[in-house]
């Protein structure tokens, strides 16, 4: 994961979405990073081909595109529903600082389309993602957003991950 990620995790994930040969699309980060400090952003893409589409699109003034594009209130559910799955999985004993915000750690419009995308193929209503998905065309892992490709990866291998950075 760290030559995906090009460093590496900070904490522990689960393999949200992948290819048909196993190679990871999105993860799901935990909440918070190893270190107890906040992770806001739950899904990241992590294929390099999508990253660099992504990227791309983003150059090419997709980010105000999108938030243009997309119903506000159907943006702001979004941003709401990410908060309240993310934070669901923050343990009752943390006394820390807990992650804010909703999708790309963003409280409302649209701040990164990598993190849009990278909800909506991990199963998340995300309308900003499905204008993403819209504009790249086939990416290649349609049987990903329906979620029969969607499975988390050994705890062990996680764990070993997280614990290695």
């Amino acid at each position: 994961m760290a030559a995906s990620l090009g460093r590496p995790p900070q904490c522990a994930f689960d393999v949200a979405v992948a290819h048909a040969d196993g190679r990871p699309v999105v993860i799901a980060n935990a909440p918070l990073l190893d270190d107890g400090r906040p992770m806001p952003t739950r899904y990241w893409l992590v294929d390099v081909d999508l990253r660099r589409r992504v990227s791309q699109l983003e150059g090419d003034g997709g980010v105000r595109a999108a938030e243009a594009a997309v119903d506000p209130e159907a943006l702001a559910a979004a941003h709401d529903r990410y908060a309240s799955e993310r934070d669901a999985l923050v343990p009752p004993d943390h006394r820390g600082p807990r992650p804010t915000d909703g999708v790309g750690g963003t409280a409302r419009g649209v701040k990164c389309l990598h993190a849009h995308l990278a909800y909506r193929l991990a199963g998340g209503d995300d309308p900003v993602g499905e204008w993403v998905m819209a504009r790249l065309g086939d990416i290649g892992v349609s049987s990903a957003i329906e979620g029969a490709a969607t499975e988390s990866a050994p705890a062990a291998s996680a764990s070993v991950a997280a614990s290695d950075a």
